[in-house]
C-alpha cells in the first residue's frame, strides 16, 4: 500500500489520452531520467470520433503549460478563433431571434450589479450587447487580438475551433518528441488484476504486460477499464437532456475567401439544434435531436435545408451525413481503485457549449496536480476527485437545461416536454427562484473553478428573456450612475476594437505567413 506511484499507463489515444499524457508528462518530468513514466497504449484499429470541434478559453493555458506554441496549433490542426456562441430561435423560433453568450466578463461585473441597472432598463438592448463588447465584433468577423499580439495573449477572451482528429496527432507529436511519453500501438487482450483488486497491467498481443501504478481509462463510449472491468454503472441524464443522436458533416465554403465566423452558431431546430463551426479550410455543421421526438429522416431533412441556405441546394443534397448515437450521462464514478476515467470513458451529455473538451482538461490537470505519491493516499485522492467532478457534471447539466426550459416556442411536442417540471433538476428550480429576486451571483457557485462562471449564467438567461425584479435595497444597485459608467466604457471600447481588429480570415492567413510573437 506504500507503494511509490512511478508509472502512469494511459488506455486510449485521441484528444483525451493525448492531452492527459501532455498535461501530467509536463507537469512530472517524463522527459528526465527522474520523472514520472507515462506510457500511452492504443488500438491501431480504434479511430477517435473526432467530431467536437469546440474548445473553453482554459485550451490556451493548458497548451501553454505542455509547451506548444499557438503558432504551430493553427498551421496543424486547421485552429480559428471561437469568441462565444450564437443561439438563434431558442426563445421565440422567429428568424430574427437570437442572443449571445460571449467568452468576456463584462467590464464592472465585480463592481457592480449591472444586470439589475440593465433590467430596470426602459428600453433596452439585448443584454450581452449591453454589458459586453464581444458580441458585437463576432456580429461583424472580427477575430480577438491582432497579429502584434503575443501568442496565448488577447484583446477579447477566445478559445478555438479545431479539427479534432489532427488535434490529436499533433499532441501525439509533441507529447513523444518534446515531453518523454511511450506510445505503445497494440491491441490490448485483457486487463490483469492486483491480489488487492487494483490492476497490475493492461495484457496486449505484441507487447506483452504493460505494468503501471495508475491507470487512466480514455479508451472513449467503451470505457474498457471503469465500466467493462470494474462494472461502475453508468448513470443516465435523458430524462433531462433528450438528446441522442447526432448527424455530422463538412461543409465546404462558397469560396477560398467566405467569411469564417468567430463564434459557434447553435441554432434550435423542432426536436434539437443544429451546430455551425468555422473551420479555415471548411465548416464542422451537424444536428443534434431528440430520436423520441424526431426521426432520422427529419433531422437530416431540416439539416439540409439550413446547409442550403448557405451554399445552395444542390450541394447540400451532395452532402452525406455521419450518425452518432449519444447516451447523455456518466459514470456513477470517475475514479475506482488505481483506475481514473477521462473524457467520454467518464461520460457525455452533448456538444452545447463545449463541454466535453473543458472535462477533459479539469480532469488531466486535477490528475496530475494531485497525483497520488504512494498508493497509500490515492483512495483518499480519489474520494475528492470523485466528489469535485460530480459537483461539475451536475452543474454542466444544470447550465445545458438552462438553455431549454426558458424557451417560450411551443411549436412541437420536444419544446413543451423540456418545460416540465419532471426534466428539470431539483437544484436548477431552486436557483431559477432564487434568481426571480435578484441575479445570479459567483455566491450561486461554491468553487472557484467553476465551469461556466455566473457570468455565462447571466448571458443565458437574460439572453433568454429571463425577468429578475430589480433590486432597489441594495447600495450598488440602487445607484445607476455607477452602471452607466460601465455600459457607457463598453459602448466605446467596441467602437475602438470594430475601428483596430482585423477580420478572423485576415489574421488567421498572417498566423499561417508569418506567425505568433513568442510571449
Amino acid at each position: 500500500m506504500n507503494k511509490a506511484t512511478r508509472t502512469v499507463v494511459i488506455l486510449g489515444g485521441g484528444s483525451a489520452g493525448w492531452l492527459t499524457a501532455g498535461v501530467i508528462a509536463a507537469e512530472h518530468r517524463t522527459n528526465q531520467a527522474d520523472g514520472l513514466r507515462v506510457i500511452l497504449v492504443e488500438s491501431p484499429d480504434v479511430a477517435p470520433i473526432g467530431v467536437g470541434e469546440g474548445t473553453w478559453p482554459t485550451m490556451r493555458n493548458t497548451l501553454s503549460k505542455i509547451g506548444v506554441r499557438e503558432t504551430d496549433l493553427f498551421r496543424e490542426c486547421e485552429a480559428s478563433f471561437k469568441q462565444g456562441a450564437k443561439f438563434s430561435r431558442w426563445v421565440t423560433g422567429e428568424k430574427n431571434d437570437h442572443y449571445y453568450h460571449p467568452l468576456v466578463i463584462p467590464d464592472g461585473y465585480e463592481e457592480t450589479d449591472l444586470a439589475s441597472q440593465w433590467l430596470a432598463m426602459q428600453d433596452r438592448a439585448p443584454f450581452a450587447d449591453t454589458v459586453c463588447f464581444q458580441g458585437h465584433i463576432c456580429e461583424k468577423g472580427l477575430a480577438p487580438k491582432q497579429i502584434t499580439t503575443p501568442e496565448y495573449a488577447s484583446v477579447a477572451n477566445y478559445a478555438y475551433h479545431l479539427n479534432s482528429a489532427k488535434l490529436g496527432e499533433f499532441l501525439k507529436n509533441h507529447c513523444i518528441d518534446k515531453l518523454g511519453v511511450k506510445h505503445v500501438l497494440d491491441h490490448v487482450i485483457s486487463v490483469k488484476s492486483a491480489e488487492n483488486g487494483d490492476i497490475s497491467a493492461l495484457a496486449t498481443k505484441e507487447n506483452g504486460d504493460i505494468e503501471g501504478d495508475l491507470f487512466v481509462d480514455c479508451s472513449g463510449f467503451s470505457s474498457l477499464l471503469l465500466a467493462k472491468h470494474y462494472k461502475i454503472p453508468f448513470v443516465s441524464k435523458k430524462h433531462i437532456l433528450f438528446n441522442d443522436t447526432a448527424l455530422a458533416v463538412h461543409v465546404p465554403y462558397e469560396n477560398e475567401d467566405s467569411p469564417i465566423a468567430s463564434h459557434t452558431i447553435s441554432t434550435a431546430q423542432s426536436a434539437g439544434w443544429i451546430w455551425d463551426i468555422g473551420l479555415p479550410s471548411r465548416r464542422g455543421v451537424g444536428s443534434v435531436y431528440s430520436s423520441a421526438h424526431q426521426t432520422e429522416e427529419g433531422a437530416g431533412a431540416e439539416l439540409r435545408k439550413y446547409i442550403a441556405e448557405s451554399v445552395g441546394q444542390k450541394t447540400a443534397d451532395s452532402l452525406s451525413f455521419r450518425k452518432i448515437p449519444i447516451n447523455p450521462g456518466h459514470r456513477e464514478k470517475f475514479w475506482h481503485r488505481n483506475c481514473v476515467a477521462v473524457g467520454m470513458a467518464s461520460g457525455f451529455l452533448e456538444p452545447l457549449e463545449a463541454s466535453a473538451l473543458v472535462l477533459i482538461e479539469l480532469a488531466a490537470e486535477m490528475i496530475s496536480e494531485n497525483m497520488p505519491a504512494t498508493r497509500d493516499v490515492m483512495d483518499i485522492v480519489s474520494k475528492r476527485y470523485n466528489k469535485r467532478f460530480l459537483h461539475r457534471w451536475d452543474n454542466i447539466i444544470d447550465f445545458l437545461k438552462l438553455h431549454y426550459i426558458l424557451t417560450k416556442r411551443t411549436d412541437s411536442e420536444y419544446w413543451r416536454d423540456n418545460l416540465l417540471d419532471e426534466t428539470i433538476p431539483d437544484n436548477l428550480q431552486e436557483l431559477l427562484k432564487v434568481w426571480r429576486h435578484h441575479p445570479p451571483t459567483r455566491h450561486d457557485f461554491p468553487y472557484t473553478e467553476e465551469v461556466f462562471p455566473s457570468a455565462s449564467w447571466q448571458y443565458v438567461l437574460y439572453g433568454m428573456g429571463f425577468e429578475t425584479e430589480p433590486r432597489k435595497t441594495a447600495r450598488l444597485a440602487s445607484d445607476p450612475k455607477i452602471a452607466q459608467r460601465f455600459f457607457e466604457s463598453t459602448r466605446k471600447y467596441t467602437a475602438k476594437c470594430i475601428a483596430g481588429l482585423p477580420n478572423n480570415r485576415e489574421l488567421i492567413k498572417k498566423i499561417h505567413a508569418h506567425g505568433l510573437q513568442r510571449i
